[in-house]
């Protein structure tokens, strides 16, 4: 059954109501048309609870636009929605990225994750290759993908808004990673579901690394909002030393806008639930809203947590990762790399949602309290363990 506007509708009863389901709900295939963003191509998901949200297919599937009832969830950067043929992946010693690092979703990988580093090409048996050079959090969000398809699905009484696509991070004598990406929200939902696959379609091991750079903005981002997880050890901290505490800023409550604000990173070790899946959050009890998102700790078994209240930017990322926060050298140093052999694969899975007033939060923490209680003070030492995640 569907829930909408106060009623539990059947199929027919949804059917009898309006000629198309487009009226209230649905995906439509979308191009803007000016500036820096001319040419990229969007899916628009309504799900008629008030969660829309856009998909750019010209950027990794990744998602661009989230709302809930007119209250942005999605963080929106200075850059705009760049098109990827304006990008300088190797530009600005490796940091070009930040010219087009925009939206709730930024996926990083496929094969590095971490500031701009070099790292040996002996894998792929090319003589002419040494090295290869790797920009911040590596070339993912700037190739298109291919748009498999869209639309919606009704199974019984229920209806599933849905898009898949397929991104190909491939070269001559290097890797040939595809993601085949599925994202899913219902009608009358809440919540987006996120199934991801990367194959290694080329005949070389390949190293892998993952992870999701989700970014929350205002509202819902603002001064005393509450960053919320189960925290069993704060790993590590950019700022941490002398640094830790001068910019009055700690990880469970986020600060106002400040022109001088330089961004932190934690590392946060999370403890999973009984089934395996760990959840953090950001909730803003003044307006009795919030985002949680889920993965599952076996496929994302480290979280980093991103502030940049810079003003102009004022940004929160909540951040799952394949590998520690030190990126690709320590993790080719510790033997962590991912090595995918041809065909050899894995799947991540990620649920992003909505919390709709005081209960719903109240539940939420509670959920996230039951696998572990986070520390209670704002500016806990980071421990500097790094657990191993061998074998990969």
């Amino acid at each position: 059954m569907v829930e909408l506007f106060g009623k539990t509708l059947t199929k027919r009863e949804v059917d009898a109501r309006a000629g198309l389901l487009a009226q209230f709900a649905g995906v439509r295939l979308l191009t803007l048309g000016d500036g820096v963003e001319r040419g990229v191509r969007m899916l628009e998901f309504r799900t008629g609870r008030g969660l829309n949200f856009t998909v750019a297919i010209d950027r990794a599937f990744d998602i661009a636009e989230c709302e809930y009832r007119g209250q942005a969830i999605g963080w929106r950067s200075p850059t705009g929605l760049r098109h990827p043929s304006l990008i300088e992946y190797e530009g600005e010693g490796g940091l070009a990225f930040t010219r087009s690092f925009s939206g709730l979703l930024v996926t990083c990988g496929l094969d590095h994750i971490g500031g701009p580093s070099e790292a040996p090409a002996d894998n792929y048996g090319y003589p002419n290759r040494k090295n290869i050079k790797h920009s911040l959090h590596g070339r993912l969000n700037t190739v298109p993908a291919q748009l498999v398809g869209y639309g919606e699905t009704w199974q019984g009484d229920e209806c599933v808004l849905w898009a898949e696509g397929i991104v190909r991070q491939s070269a001559m004598f290097a890797e040939d990673l595809h993601l085949h990406r599925r994202i899913e929200a219902d009608v009358g939902g809440g919540e987006i579901r996120i199934r991801d696959r990367v194959v290694n379609h080329g005949f070389r091991p390949t190293p892998h690394m993952f992870f999701y750079h989700l970014n929350v903005g205002y509202p819902l981002l603002d001064e005393g909002a509450r960053y919320l997880a189960p925290i069993s050890d704060v790993v590590f901290a950019t700022h941490a030393g002398e640094a830790y505490r001068r910019q009055g800023v700690g990880y469970r409550r986020m600060a106002a806008p400040s022109d001088d604000f330089v961004e932190q990173v934690w590392q946060h070790e999370l403890a999973p639930d009984a089934a395996g899946e760990t959840h953090v959050a950001l909730v803003n009890d003044r307006l009795k809203l919030g985002f949680e998102v889920t993965t599952r700790k076996d496929q994302l078994p480290c979280c980093y947590e991103w502030q940049d209240f810079q003003s102009g930017h004022y940004a929160l990322g909540l951040e799952p990762s394949t590998h520690h926060i030190l990126g690709e050298p320590f993790a080719r140093e510790r033997g962590e790399m991912i090595w995918l052999a041809h065909d050899g694969e894995r799947r991540y899975d990620a649920r992003l949602r909505v919390l709709d007033g005081a209960a719903e939060i109240a539940a939420a923490e509670a959920r996230i309290a039951s696998a572990a209680r986070q520390p209670e003070q704002d500016f806990p030492e980071p421990s500097g363990r790094f657990r191993p995640l061998t074998p990969r």
